[in-house]
């Protein structure tokens, strides 16, 4: 017989088994992206997402349920990475607010958790978009209300909300012609059925564990989540020291770097000619130091015990060259980039050419990422915790990156937070060249929102499977231009396919296009596209910039 009354314990389990399941098959979720490009990231950003709340709470045995749903709720919130993310963190949120002073709770408690959870993820998205996982919730959570009773059966009732969860899901491309044509359903809504299966599964008494495969596509982020805060938890200790390089070039960083992630985290790394500074959390400090003596001498090195002094973080003497996007997942709050300042500047972006680029630009802080590489809520509050300034700018890049960062905004009380509309690379880029580090905040952020209004933004990748979408029949492996977003030319080699772009995004009031470089394109097919565009469009300005983004073959802004 199912329970009727849901207690900490099986709360636990329940979210936990569900959230393993989708861990598990968040491959199959990736690939239900409309897009047939490399990228398709909801079901890595819906499972990171709840393996942070799983994290959370995998700690708390015995505990009332209100308790399990305050921290699977700042699990998930911290932890939330990519607007699916966002918007999944919401529906299990929820919890936090219907289990308020209840130690166990029925099958009518559970579905009013649910159903604050639908409130605020609506409330959470600008324009919902009906068609979407915010639907399939929605509906889901209305049928079993419907059916909901005193003394119901937990199972039972989970069993109606999941019967029209997959009903909902099977009509989203009724709501949304793109999902239609491309003959795929919502992949945040797949997920999200994904996790009640599991739950309804670990009440059948079928339990999931991490599969090897999933767990290893996925340990970065694991890494990178959101940890469960407890008073008995060992800090280890924060090992920093700086070497003098013996032979500069036989040291290589990335050896360096794995060698380290054996031992602990929060790890950072930074190198030119002569020296090396390294900083890492660990409880064998003693190896990392043998580590870092078979590069050089000791130059400088500091150890502290963080489980007696876990309240002292502080870094000494690391300048604005610091590789702040390594740092991600650090757990010091003052870090301090020099005097106080009027302004600081956070970005995301992935590629060595682009964090270059855009530090050369006067951001202070890069957050590795961007495409297939969401940050969590925590990943910017960590960023705005170490940029020393009264008025943050978080420039997103990426419009699956928006809700993430507008969270954290809403978490920092001691710092004037903005978020700013880029939703792509060339838009973050076009902002910074109008940035003035010398007007009122409004200001400043007016004129970056202009110019962004104004860049057309155009990316180059290639397909991953076959589809039909936007009127054009695509092949695996042809090359794809896309528009603002929308598919617009498709051929069988990235060259004429970059040429079909750029002759959308290109009128009669451009001035400036902008050719972002990914990681492997050779000049020469970069110095054909800069003759094409001064051959058929002589008043337009070329500038070549090398990002070395992965994934994109050219990112191309037009101003």
């Amino acid at each position: 017989m199912s329970p009727v009354e849901i207690d900490g314990n099986l709360m636990k389990l329940l979210i936990t088994n569900g959230s393993i399941k989708l861990k598990n098959n968040h491959q199959y979720i990736n690939d239900l992206n409309v897009f047939p490009v490399p990228d398709g990231d909801t079901g890595s950003n819906m499972q990171s997402t709840m393996m942070s709340g799983v994290k959370a709470i995998q700690d708390l045995n015995d505990e009332p349920i209100e308790k399990i749903g305050k921290a699977l709720s700042r699990g998930l919130l911290m932890g939330a990475r990519g607007n699916s993310g966002v918007i999944l963190s919401q529906l299990f949120s929820g919890f936090a607010k219907a289990y308020q002073t209840l130690t166990t709770a029925t099958a009518k408690d559970f579905i009013s958790g649910l159903k604050q959870g639908v409130k605020q993820a609506y409330g959470a998205v600008i324009n919902p978009v009906e068609g979407t996982i915010l639907t399939v919730a929605r509906e889901a959570c209305e049928e079993a209300e419907k059916h909901v009773k005193d003394d119901q059966e937990i199972l039972e009732i989970l069993k109606i909300y999941l019967d029209k969860a997959k009903i909902s899901l099977d009509e989203t491309p009724e709501h949304l012609p793109v999902l239609k044509e491309s003959g795929v359903v919502d992949s945040g809504g797949a997920g999200l059925i994904v996790i009640i299966e599991g739950m309804i599964d670990a009440l059948e008494g079928e339990i999931y564990h991490e599969e090897r495969a999933a767990k290893k596509a996925i340990q970065r982020a694991e890494k990178q989540a959101a940890k469960a805060e407890s008073e008995t938890e060992e800090f280890g200790y924060c090992t920093e020291f700086i070497i003098q390089l013996e032979d500069e070039q036989k040291f290589n960083k990335d050896k360096l770097i794995k060698q380290l992630n054996r031992l602990g985290d929060s790890i950072v790394v930074v190198a030119d000619e002569e020296i090396c500074k390294v900083h890492v959390h660990t409880t064998k400090p003693g190896d990392a130091l043998n580590i870092g003596q078979n590069y050089g001498e000791f130059a400088n090195l500091k150890i502290e015990n963080m489980t007696l002094q876990h309240t002292e973080t502080q870094l000494h003497a690391w300048s604005e060259e610091t590789s702040e996007d390594s740092m991600k997942g650090h757990d010091h709050t003052d870090f301090d980039l020099g005097p106080r300042k009027k302004y600081g500047l956070i970005t995301v972006v992935n590629g060595d050419g682009l964090k270059n680029t855009f530090k050369e630009m006067g951001v202070n802080f890069v957050i590795d990422g961007g495409q297939t590489m969401n940050p969590s809520t925590q990943d910017f509050i960590d960023a705005v915790e170490r940029v020393n300034a009264d008025n943050i700018i978080i420039i997103p890049n990426n419009k699956n990156v928006m809700l993430s960062a507008e969270h954290a905004a809403k978490e920092i009380d001691d710092k004037n937070v903005v978020v700013l509309p880029a939703k792509t690379i060339p838009q973050g880029y076009a902002s910074l060249t109008m940035f003035d580090a010398n007007a009122d905040l409004e200001e400043a952020i007016e004129e970056m929102k202009e110019l962004i209004a104004h860049v057309k933004s155009g990316e180059v990748t290639y397909a991953v499977r076959d589809t039909n979408i936007n009127g054009l029949s695509i092949k695996k492996n042809d090359f794809l231009g896309i528009k603002e977003g929308k598919i617009v030319s498709s051929q069988k080699t990235r060259l004429e396919t970059t040429k079909g772009l750029i002759d959308q995004l290109i009128d009669e009031e451009s001035e400036i296009i902008t050719l972002i470089v990914g990681d492997g394109v050779e000049k020469k097919e970069v110095e054909k596209l800069r003759q094409y565009v001064e051959d058929k469009y002589s008043e337009v300005e070329v500038e070549v910039i090398e990002g070395e983004q992965s994934i994109y073959a050219f990112l191309i802004a037009v101003e």
